[in-house]
């Protein structure tokens, strides 16, 4: 049997995966690269930089060594590959923590923060989008036009004060936006970072409901920003669906109207997924400012620190885990949009 015959006999879903990860490999070293020269491109010492004008020679002799910066640029960027394969990121110069522990401390905060933000960025926007078209010259249709323009300018820090101010200081009903738990609280055991889960595995539901509680003014704020923009490629793609030949043939059968609007809506799939996996992408920059606004002590709050702190071995380290993350999104959206158009042939 030839090579061409052999793949064309794997199942289809596992051609798409082994087809597409041989592009992690060229994708992850421009990003150590790109990482590597975040810190060489900068006017000057970065050693000076960060240890101030009134830095000994003996203290900036030291940061140097500890960051690699000795030696041609060829061999710093080797030194740098071989620990970024060991998993070594340097030393954070703030938190005196091993990058990497930092950031596998604080990812779990932003990972969840951007979980349940893309859960109700998608019913919002999805439910939204099918109900304007389904029901033209309804609630919902002038909502989602209004909506639509103002979405995208309105800045998410302005939402997010906005909501501070109404919900917490005015009316009371939301919790202190500090943290992700009531500090009178305990802290789930971690099983997998995510407060919500992990407390409810425990069953702890004081925790549980806190950790709810402490999510809805950031992820209202990152949904009311972000779910405009998916609510507008929704309808205007499931619109152009809804009017095709197919679905006027489905109406004309008799087919009841919920399985004609999920018939619709599967069409409608490979753009969708394709702006979420730029939503996603979307939501780890605007976590920077969100989680600062709402002290949540994730990888935004992490890498605002750094800036301010001239820490830079830690802002190295929090570009390449955004850039992997970001790399492992495109690669996953990928697939799922080949898996949802089957004229795709791989």
């Amino acid at each position: 049997m030839s090579v061409s015959g052999a793949w064309q006999r794997l199942p289809r879903p596992l051609r798409i995966v082994l087809s597409r990860l041989p592009m992690i490999v060229p994708q992850m070293l421009g990003v150590i690269f790109v990482t590597f020269m975040l810190v060489r491109l900068l006017p000057g010492d970065p050693t000076l930089l960060m240890l101030g004008n009134m830095a000994t020679p003996e203290s900036i002799a030291n940061l140097r060594e500890q960051l690699g910066l000795n030696g041609t640029l060829w061999e710093q960027f080797l030194s740098y590959m071989g620990n970024v394969m060991h998993g070594d990121l340097g030393i954070s110069l703030f938190t005196s923590n091993p990058v990497a522990t930092d950031l596998m401390d604080r990812a779990p905060a932003t990972l969840e923060l951007i979980f349940y933000s893309m859960l109700l960025t998608l019913a919002v926007a999805v439910v939204v989008a099918v109900i304007a078209v389904v029901r033209p010259g309804g609630i919902m249709d002038y909502v989602s036009r209004f909506y639509g323009l103002a979405a995208g300018a309105i800045p998410d820090f302005w939402v997010g004060l906005l909501l501070i101010f109404f919900l917490f200081s005015l009316a009371g009903i939301a919790p202190a936006p500090f943290g992700r738990i009531d500090p009178l609280l305990e802290a789930p055991p971690a099983i997998t970072g995510f407060y919500t889960f992990d407390s409810l595995l425990a069953g702890d539901f004081d925790a549980l409901v806190s950790s709810f509680g402490r999510l809805a003014l950031p992820v209202l704020t990152l949904t009311l920003v972000n779910a405009g923009a998916l609510m507008k490629m929704t309808k205007t793609t499931f619109a152009d669906i809804w009017r095709s030949d197919f679905i006027r043939h489905q109406r004309a059968s008799g087919l009841p109207e919920r399985v004609i609007v999920r018939n619709a809506l599967r069409n409608s799939l490979p753009p969708i997924i394709t702006l979420v996996g730029f939503l996603i992408g979307f939501l780890l920059g605007a976590a920077v400012l969100v989680e600062t606004i709402f002290s949540w002590g994730g990888l935004g709050q992490y890498a605002v620190q750094s800036v301010i702190n001239s820490d830079y071995p830690a802002l190295q380290g929090f570009v390449l885990l955004a850039s992997a993350f970001i790399l492992l999104v495109y690669l996953v959206v990928d697939i799922l949009y080949e898996l949802a158009d089957p004229r795709i042939r791989v």
